[in-house]
């Protein structure tokens, strides 16, 4: 091997060993740059802990312990209406409305809420549109008092049907209305719990429902017709309710729909009480020796009492004592 081609393979050698090192210099000058972007994580709030909400709460929403927490707020930011830990419970905040809209994550105000005992309290926790309307129950109408406010429930008629005949009357039970929220049971909006944090089941008298001012009117009749008895609904039965409607045509959603506007338009439909496709049961669907229909009028016996002949031509009359018969001229 003569001397120029030597020099040259030395030369090749070094440019290599060099375009080596720069290459190892650049790629792990790379990787120092991408690491250099990592951020720390930025400090918690060092403020006071204040009530926020852990969910959504529309306005009308009857709120327990459950709907808050607390949670660590920049100091320069706490209001004095926050709900500040150590100087307010959440435990008593249980049974109060939302007055305003409340975001999940944001903090609860004391202006936001009505506490039950404050004026305006019932109009509160009504829907807009809806109205409050109060029936009496008895133990067995009401429940045995399992109903509480925030349930929802479905309102059955019970009467007698008598008819025109002298049989039995006709018995009838009767579903008229679906689906109500129950307001207020008594003068309690909230779950009574004892000290161990267990609901207390008490018998109601009254119970005050939410309904449309149509329905309000039919529950007002339905008190004057018979018996009323509440029937409590299942939590799951809403939507399958709901799935049935729409997969009848009953409810009709829009076509192009924004999912969080479509699944908002459910929920209120959901809400809503019905009165429609109602169902009843009859005296003979449960035994045998009722009537299954009204008592008909005898054939027998006139529909319309019997009035005197007026007398024709001209009369006498006759007094014997207190006794005055009319007689006409001529008649025998």
């Amino acid at each position: 091997m003569d001397a120029r081609k030597l020099l040259l393979l030395i030369m090749a050698l070094v440019m290599a060993g060099i375009s080596a090192v720069v290459a190892r210099g650049m790629f792990s000058g790379k990787s120092e740059a991408e690491a250099a972007p990592i951020i720390a994580p930025a400090p918690q709030p060092t403020g006071p802990e204040v009530a926020v909400a852990i969910r959504p709460l529309p306005i009308g929403t009857i709120i327990g312990p459950e709907s808050f927490r607390y949670q660590r707020w920049p100091a320069e930011l706490v209001n004095k209406t926050y709900y500040v830990k150590g100087e307010s419970d959440l435990a008593s905040l249980s049974g109060s409305v939302v007055r305003y809209a409340i975001t999940a994550g944001s903090p609860v105000t004391q202006g936001s809420l009505v506490k039950p005992g404050d004026r305006g309290f019932l109009a509160a926790a009504l829907g807009p549109g809806m109205r409050a309307v109060t029936i009496s129950v008895s133990a067995q109408s009401g429940v045995a008092g399992f109903v509480f406010p925030g349930d929802r429930v479905d309102l059955m008629l019970t009467q007698e049907v008598p008819g025109g005949g002298d049989g039995p009357p006709l018995k009838a039970a009767e579903t008229i209305i679906r689906n109500v929220r129950v307001l207020a049971a008594d003068q309690r909006t909230d779950k009574t719990v004892d000290e161990e944090g267990k609901t207390v089941v008490a018998n109601t008298s009254n119970v005050t429902l939410e309904a449309t001012p149509k329905i309000a009117e039919k529950i007002a009749v339905a008190q004057t017709i018979g018996q009323l008895s509440l029937a409590l609904r299942s939590i799951a039965d809403n939507r399958a309710e709901l799935e049935e409607r729409i997969a009848n045509g009953e409810i009709k959603l829009p076509a192009e729909a924004d999912p969080k506007a479509e699944r908002q338009l459910m929920l209120e439909i959901a809400s809503r009480p019905i009165d429609t496709d109602t169902t009843f049961s009859l005296g003979s669907d449960v035994s045998r020796f009722q009537r299954s229909s009204v008592p008909a009028r005898p054939t027998n016996t006139p529909s319309v009492s019997a009035t005197p002949a007026v007398p024709e031509g001209p009369t006498i009359r006759v007094a014997r004592g207190n006794n005055i018969t009319v007689s006409t001229v001529g008649a025998k």
